[in-house]
């Protein structure tokens, strides 16, 4: 950690190092016994100046906005002066808009759309200069569908029509959050409100659903071309499932959904047979591309109708924030999740934020829920320190009512440690 130690103090460090005289004096960092605490006032040294913090949320406990808050409130009671720069994440599902604007200043748009059954919804969209990001969730997401789930009949109609708001309002740049979907529909409906064209054998047109993709026989995508001309798209996506298949959408993303074994087993048809229509109509493959299958194949609908890459979620989190920059001059990075393990290495937060701040030479610690044995790899991507905030051995339920609590013990033993370590030099 760049603790670095001065012959002569300023102004600045002898009002920090006071802080920490009335803290010891009045208990807030009680003396130990032994070297490690004894000279915290007499020992020279320089106090923390930045710190960045970008944390996953801990699921059904803590949220990235709120972890980053603790961790300001716990470091400024050792450090005040220290800067605390809070980037909240999200996975791509619920909030994604909410953390963005919440690091960058931007705007929340509110639309009319249809939602998941062609009704009208309130929904919006994030927008940051001319980039825009949209959530899926709040056109297409499962809390908009309630106890009428069914990926037969649900459409991402208005996620299209996000899209179209957007771009008819000057964006240059888009971000797909593709999470939290109630649809299964390869994104056919969000494409025809861009103004994608899918005939029946008949000629005649339709939007199509999950349930009737195979109903497809010809594709005319020549107006949503037309409107994405010199516009790019980005897809967060954090799965790497294919668009059909055993692994893919209908088998391990629809039960949720709504969809009965047999429903599976029929949707999954359904985007079997759409992949070949893309394949013959638009010459695209897009079915084994990593990630295809996200938000009910929403990922290879991003590729054959919208010309989208599909990135790691915090990757595209960390280019539209300028990472790099923000990190510049932090003493150290403080990230997280809620369990870390070797999956982790497949680019989760915690490694995405690691590997860029090990370019640059900042420190890292991962403050993370449950801590698996094989995490070994984690030291390698860039990660200094991981800790648990698991501070009894009770269930997981029972864990996560006392995770603030927990979380900002963990910090508080963090900053300690940092002090501490003063005495080993």
């Amino acid at each position: 950690m760049r603790i670095v130690f001065y012959k002569q103090k300023t102004a600045f460090e002898d009002a920090s190092e006071r802080k920490i005289s009335d803290m010891i004096r009045f208990g807030s960092i009680p003396r130990a016994k032994g070297n490690l605490c004894n000279h915290l006032t007499e020992s020279e040294f320089r106090p923390m100046r930045k710190i960045v913090v970008v944390s996953d949320s801990f699921k059904g406990s803590l949220p990235s906005k709120q972890i980053c808050e603790i961790v300001e409130q716990e470091v400024k009671t050792f450090f005040p002066d220290c800067e605390v720069v809070g980037i909240p994440v999200a996975d791509g599902g619920e909030g994604t808009v909410d953390c963005f604007l919440a690091s960058l200043s931007g705007q929340k748009i509110f639309v009319e759309v249809n939602g998941p059954y062609f009704e009208p919804v309130q929904a919006f969209y994030g927008r940051i200069g001319e980039t825009a990001i949209i959530e899926m969730a709040a056109a297409a997401g499962l809390p908009l569908v309630a106890d009428q789930k069914n990926p037969l009949l649900t459409t991402t109609y208005g996620v299209g029509e996000l899209m179209r708001h957007a771009l008819e309002h000057g964006a240059k740049r888009m971000i797909l959050a593709l999470g939290g979907s109630a649809t299964n529909d390869g994104a056919c409906g969000a494409a025809a409100a861009l103004g994608t064209k899918f005939f029946d054998a008949e000629g005649k047109a339709f939007v199509p659903t999950g349930g009737t993709l195979s109903k497809i026989a010809r594709i005319d995508n020549t107006e949503t071309d037309k409107l994405l001309a010199g516009v790019s798209v980005t897809a967060m996506c954090d799965i790497d499932n294919p668009m059909h298949g055993p692994n893919g959408a209908a088998y391990v993303f629809a039960p949720q959904k709504g969809a009965s074994p047999e429903d599976v087993a029929f949707l999954d048809g359904e985007l079997a047979a759409l992949d070949q229509t893309i394949l013959r109509e638009l010459g695209k493959e897009v079915a084994l591309v990593p990630g295809a299958g996200a938000a009910g194949a929403m990922g290879a609908g991003a590729l054959a109708f919208f010309g989208a890459t599909l990135r790691r979620g915090i990757e595209t989190v960390l280019d539209t924030v300028r990472f790099e920059e923000q990190i510049q001059g932090a003493d150290f990075v403080v990230t997280g999740e809620g369990r870390i393990d070797g999956q982790s290495l497949r680019g989760k937060v915690v490694i995405g934020v690691a590997r860029r701040a090990k370019e640059a030479g900042v420190p890292v610690v991962a403050i993370v829920g449950d801590v698996a044995d094989d995490i070994g790899g984690v030291y390698d991507a860039g990660v200094t320190a991981v800790f648990s905030i698991n501070r009894q051995a009770i269930p997981i339920s029972e864990a996560k009512k006392r995770s603030e609590r927990d979380y900002r013990m963990t910090v508080q033993n963090m900053v300690r440690l940092l002090l501490a370590a003063r005495d080993f030099r």
